[in-house]
């Protein structure tokens, strides 16, 4: 049994990542936990004029929520009719975050499924700022799927280090299960920069080579600011469909993030990212 979080602001692109998870894991059994959170800012005080003086603000909004989870996962049972699917509604009104580590932790979520918003001209970034945060400050996986991206065949699925870092199965045991369920081929793409030696590069081949039966190796020596674009034509090249990373604190993860280089490369990742947790 998967127990995948499914964070939803009820917005067309978080929609979709729930359409997504439930083709991605058809075939598996599942507790999909629905998330709305809610926060005072979002509502303006007209809104509430027609409320009653005995009901409060608090509960009106929560149960407008709990309503359109229950809508959602009304239609998802009727698109997607799949009896191995299993569904809970939350409503929260706290800090995003907080309010997200504290449903993967009470129900040891396994995986984060989150949508992201659509970039457009000069201020193109990777993703929607909450979701860089989910991935930075989240302690459960995060599968992140881009805006308008369809569920398609998953045969390809490239992971991305510098080799700072020895892995073990548990740092990427998201990652394994995806290249399991999809029948992938594993494109390990092992990245040298000016900052970063790459002590650890031959421990890493050998421990892919190990646990991962279609796996091919890729060497690139490139500069920080070239990361994205260096990446971004990889993807491209190679039909990659899934683009995965062990996200460390205050390194390559928050490299990949700068938004001046991103604004600069004028750069979007327009496959699912999927990013793991070191430790």
């Amino acid at each position: 049994m998967k127990t995948i979080l499914l964070p939803t602001d009820f917005s067309k692109n978080s929609i979709n990542s729930i359409d997504f998870a439930m083709a991605l894991f058809k075939d598996v059994e599942c507790d999909f936990y629905l998330l709305n959170v809610q926060k005072a800012s979002s509502f303006i005080s007209d809104d509430m004029m027609t409320v009653s003086s005995s009901t409060t603000i608090y509960n009106t909004i929560i149960d407008a929520a709990k309503k359109s989870l229950t809508n959602i996962i009304s239609k998802i049972k009727k698109r997607h009719n799949n009896d191995k699917h299993h569904f809970h509604s939350m409503v929260d009104y706290d800090n995003f975050i907080d309010s997200i580590n504290q449903v993967s932790k009470k129900n040891k979520v396994d995986l984060i499924v989150t949508g992201t918003k659509g970039a457009s001209g000069l201020q193109k970034v990777i993703f929607g700022s909450n979701t860089v945060r989910v991935m930075q400050r989240c302690y459960a996986p995060v599968l992140a799927i881009p805006d308008n991206c369809a569920f398609s065949d998953l045969n390809k699925v490239a992971f991305i280090t510098n080799n700072t870092t020895s892995f073990t199965m548990d740092h990427i045991k998201p990652l394994a299960d995806l290249v399991t369920l999809s029948n992938s081929k594993l494109h390990v793409l092992h990245i040298a920069d000016e900052n970063h030696s790459v002590q650890n590069q031959s421990e890493n081949i050998d421990f892919f080579n190990s646990n991962f039966v279609n796996v091919i190796h890729d060497y690139i020596d490139v500069k920080a600011k070239d990361i994205y674009h260096t990446v971004h034509k990889y993807i491209v090249e190679n039909n990659i469909r899934v683009l995965s990373m062990v996200g460390e604190k205050h390194s390559f993860l928050e490299r990949l993030f700068n938004r001046h280089l991103v604004e600069t490369f004028a750069f979007s990742i327009d496959v699912p990212f999927l990013v793991m947790k070191n430790g």
